[in-house]
């Protein structure tokens, strides 16, 4: 038997086991008990009630089952990351239909609570490119999901957090991609010139001298400093940057007019915000020249962020250090929305002028097809921008007054924000923005105990 074959089978044989071990962890459950998972890391960023119940073993559900470069499929066990994902894919010459940002998202994790990336103007959302997957339901059974088989638990699994059941296994499809990625960052004045070129980019596949465009996102500074990032594959050699070190990417887009051009490997194009998690590391001095120098590379990366950013919350270090300076407490305002692109340039412009928060990540994304997604029920055919903003401002009057602000004007403009971080919707406005009806038929079928948690109860109220 040649290596090859005998290392899928013993991936699969370890899968097997994985899958096993969570059972039982399922089973030694008390019945009363909600049932949760035992995650090491989270890229979740909204604030939680303290649990010390006991979580379902995932530690054998983390690796890559197998890659079949001839139909261009992996199954994936439901805690493996997108870092070891693309490490198995790109000698292959293969990746995920879409990339999400950072290293340590899980494939569970962005199925059943989205994520995006450069590839989503062509590619969707990454539950788009699912062909099967095996999810242990509330009542502690493991259920294969397709179009066909348990149709209503497939559909209704993308947004769903978990409280309609766990991924333990994936097919998802990949698509080739070359060794290099070519970039060209350009400056836009206006905000909305950037939207048109945008529109016209995800419309046609192209820039207007007709070069093919493959990875598209964008950066705004200020309202007369914004850029699109423009990526095209390619084959030919050349020199490469270089960001994981002292320079930082995002800097590396600023010009004053026109455009400039960049090559990254794919490798390093794919996890080009991890490094500094986008441009957020700043909030621990990892952007300051000499603490770069001697903050070890290792710890570059958006789990070390994380961790740092998990000591800081449960010391609640940021706002002691605001009452010293004699100035409020901050809010958190963590949030990615998705806005139709006609719209997009009146959020922005809204959105500069009412919350202190640059840079902001924009990134357009449409459906693949007319597939109905329920629980995040985009319109097919129809372009949106992802405009992703983290940081913290100053508390308002009411608890979470300015995220409550963002969450009024996405509505206003008819779009939809995704659940990782705090919400404020009142149940009957979250049921009709997440798609209240399907996901009650399905927890009623799959999870007929309530041994998850209901979605309104994680996304709002924090449990």
């Amino acid at each position: 038997m040649s290596a090859p074959a005998t290392d899928a089978i013993d991936a699969r044989a370890a899968h097997a086991d994985g899958v096993e071990r969570l059972l039982e962890s399922y089973r030694a459950l008390p019945a009363a008990a909600t049932v949760r998972l035992a995650k090491p890391t989270s890229n979740l960023f909204r604030s939680r009630d303290r649990v010390e119940a006991r979580g379902l073993d995932t530690s054998g559900l983390t690796q890559v089952i197998a890659v079949d470069a001839e139909s261009r499929t992996a199954d994936v066990a439901g805690m493996c990351t997108y870092e070891d994902l693309v490490a198995a894919t790109l000698p292959h010459g293969l990746a995920p239909l879409v990339v999400p940002q950072l290293k340590t998202i899980t494939l569970g994790g962005a199925v059943t609570g989205l994520g995006i990336e450069s590839t989503s103007f062509r590619n969707g959302l990454p539950h788009e490119s699912v062909l099967e997957l095996d999810i242990l339901t509330g009542a502690g059974e493991v259920v294969t999901a397709s179009p066909t088989v348990h149709a209503d638990l497939f559909h209704a699994f993308p947004n769903s957090y978990g409280t309609l059941g766990y991924a333990v296994r994936l097919r998802i499809e990949l698509e080739p991609v070359q060794p290099f990625v070519a970039l060209t960052h350009l400056r836009f004045h206006d905000l909305g010139d950037l939207i048109d070129t945008m529109d016209r980019i995800v419309e046609t596949g192209a820039l207007d001298d007709g070069t093919r465009v493959d990875y598209l996102d964008g950066v705004v500074f200020s309202a007369d400093e914004s850029y699109l990032c423009v990526g095209v594959q390619t084959a030919a050699s050349g020199p490469t940057s270089d960001y994981t070190g002292q320079r930082i990417f995002y800097r590396s887009i600023q010009h004053a007019d026109g455009a400039t051009h960049d090559r990254l490997t794919i490798h390093d194009y794919l996890w080009r915000w991890d490094t500094d998690w986008f441009w957020c590391s700043q909030a621990f001095g990892a952007q300051h020249p000499l603490v770069r120098r001697l903050w070890p590379r290792r710890y570059r990366r958006s789990s070390a962020y994380w961790k740092l950013m998990k000591l800081e919350r449960r010391y609640d270090i940021g706002n002691r250090i605001e009452r010293l300076r004699g100035r409020p407490p901050r809010e958190r305002v963590i949030q990615d929305v998705e806005i139709p692109i006609e719209r997009t340039a009146e959020f922005l412009g809204w959105f500069l002028v009412e919350v202190p928060i640059e840079p902001i990540w924009l990134c357009p994304l449409r459906p693949r097809d007319d597939t109905d997604w329920p629980l995040y029920p985009l319109e097919p055919h129809r372009t949106y921008v992802n405009v992703g903003f983290w940081s913290t401002v100053p508390v308002g009057a009411t608890e979470g007054a300015t995220n409550r602000l963002i969450e009024r004007k996405v509505g206003e403009l008819d779009g939809h924000k995704s659940l990782y971080s705090d919400a404020y919707y009142p149940r009957d406005e979250f049921d009709a923005l997440y798609g209240g009806d399907a996901y009650r038929a399905a927890k009623r079928r799959y999870d007929p105990d309530s041994r998850l948690l209901d979605l309104y109860a994680k996304a709002v109220q924090r449990r």
